[in-house]
């Protein structure tokens, strides 16, 4: 399982033109997962994501988690994290988990995110969609279980 966490200062997901999930201060998650995933590994990454220390405190260092700034998580899932572009020019996704696998695994890790506390928005699993954000510093940051 793979996320890609971005600070913003906002966020939105957008599916037919109509906003389907919105945050201001938190996470923008892409989350991706691969065939060989488990509910273990979702329950990892919901803890470490959850406890990410990356807002800045009064001394300007990466001290604060979400709960310490009262921010929001906006979740979607992202199978082309799982893009193998080794071969030629059009990347292969034989990595990414069929689409029943990863659906189950991203539902069950937004559930697991929204019992650390946080505030969950998501996006449509398998909806073409589009986001839109205002990254915070930037900062972005990859974890993989």
């Amino acid at each position: 399982m793979k996320i890609v966490v971005q600070r913003v200062k906002k966020a939105d997901v957008k599916v037919d033109g109509e906003i389907v999930g919105k945050i201001d201060k938190g996470f923008m998650i892409l989350v991706g997962v691969t065939h060989t995933d488990t509910k273990e590994n979702a329950d990892y990454l919901a803890k470490k994501l959850c406890k990410l220390r990356i807002f800045e405190d009064e001394n300007e260092k990466m001290n604060l988690s979400l709960k310490d700034v009262g921010g929001k998580l906006l979740l979607i899932s992202q199978f082309t994290l799982y893009a193998n572009t080794a071969d030629g020019n059009r990347p292969s996704f034989i990595e990414a988990a069929k689409p029943e696998q990863a659906n189950e695994i991203y539902e069950y890790f937004c559930d697991k995110c929204k019992e650390q506390g946080i505030e969950v928005q998501k996006g449509i699993f398998g909806a073409h969609m589009d986001v839109s954000l205002i990254n915070d510093g930037p900062v972005t940051i990859i974890i993989e279980k």
